[in-house]
């Protein structure tokens, strides 16, 4: 199997790594933006990696590709490869606004192409097991879940005026584990948000610190913090009361959390530096499904309308913290597979 890798940055690099350490993987095409990262990628890889010049070009030698360009890309790329036939890999997200993320989820569909979209969460192992606990019913009736993201320090301000907005960039992981664990879908969003320690963010109409509250169809309560500064490191947590038990994801050694209870031991440690560190075997797992896919020997573990359905919750939340109100998911935009499409404004990109 011949792979396309479109994008040689911090995450295209990283799927490099994996990719050429994947048995059913015999060659890595890899393409950058900028002018010889591609080359660099692919000389620390081997004999397994070629370079070539162009984006595009890649598509003519490839049987599948992965996307891990920026994200102003990743629409165009996915339409030439859709348009090729050649099963696709995307990162998050799949274009820039909803509207866009839609019309491409459209475009896939449309053309039965296999795809898949990459919210690495879904193949942790720790989230897993909480999925299946949910789905067989052991943790009983789900009451209340709380989330946590919580980035170790903000990103550059140059990626600030173009990510998106806090749930849009990162509190949108959150948003498609909880369905993805659940099986269940939001109604409702309660968001309130702060620029309490980076003003740089406010420059952007932005925030550094946010909290949302949301309503599923079956009643649970979901509570959400996210920051964009933990001094102890990265921090992502679900945990999850039901009425026979109740379970943590992230509740472990490498947590950036102490105890102020007596004789509580400090975690072990160290704390989880970052994202690729926290859910490296998750990375793992998730290209070995594309390969999987790729195969034939299986279905896509996250499809494009799993991306649109992500996006429509935070932009809920969006516009529930600028507008200072609950905002119901069927206020919001659809239209990926059947679902009708609604006139009501979506906020652009902050």
């Amino acid at each position: 199997m011949r792979i396309a890798l479109l994008g040689a940055g911090r995450i295209g690099s990283m799927h490099a790594r994996l990719l050429a350490r994947t048995p059913a993987v015999d060659q890595l095409i890899i393409a950058d933006a900028i002018p010889g990262r591609a080359q660099a990628a692919a000389q620390e890889l081997g004999p397994k990696a070629i370079a070539l010049p162009a984006l595009e070009a890649t598509f003519d030698h490839a049987d599948a590709v992965v996307i891990a360009a920026s994200t102003d890309a990743h629409a165009g790329l996915i339409r030439l490869a859709i348009e090729r036939g050649l099963p696709t890999f995307c990162e998050k997200p799949l274009a820039h606004d909803l509207p866009a993320t839609i019309e491409v989820a459209q475009v896939i569909e449309r053309a039965g192409v296999p795809f898949q979209l990459g919210f690495q969460r879904r193949f942790d192992p720790a989230y897993r097991e909480a999925r299946r606990l949910v789905r067989s019913g052991e943790l009983g009736m789900l009451y209340v879940i709380r989330l946590a993201g919580h980035d170790p320090a903000p990103p550059h301000e140059a990626y600030i005026p173009t990510s998106g907005g806090i749930f849009r960039d990162f509190s949108i992981h959150d948003f498609d584990v909880l369905r993805w664990m659940t099986g269940d879908e939001v109604t409702e969003v309660y968001a309130d948000g702060a620029v309490l320690g980076f003003p740089v963010f406010a420059r952007y109409g932005d925030v550094d610190t946010a909290t949302a509250m949301l309503r599923m169809r079956a009643g649970t309560q979901v509570v959400l913090t996210v920051t964009r500064h933990d001094p102890l490191g990265y921090d992502v947590r679900a945990e999850l009361f039901g009425s026979r038990d109740s379970v943590s994801v992230g509740l472990g050694p490498r947590m950036p959390l102490r105890s102020l209870e007596p004789g509580a031991p400090p975690p072990a440690g160290p704390a989880w530096p970052d994202f690729v560190h926290r859910f490296e075997s998750a990375y793992v797992d998730e290209l070995r499904a594309f390969v999987s896919l790729v195969a034939g020997e299986s279905d896509s573990a996250c499809t494009a309308h799993d991306g649109v359905e992500a996006l429509r919750i935070a932009e809920a939340a969006t516009r529930s913290l600028r507008e200072h109100r609950a905002v119901a998911l069927a206020e919001i935009l659809a239209g990926s597979r059947g679902l009708p499409h609604r006139e009501e404004e979506v906020l652009s990109p902050r």
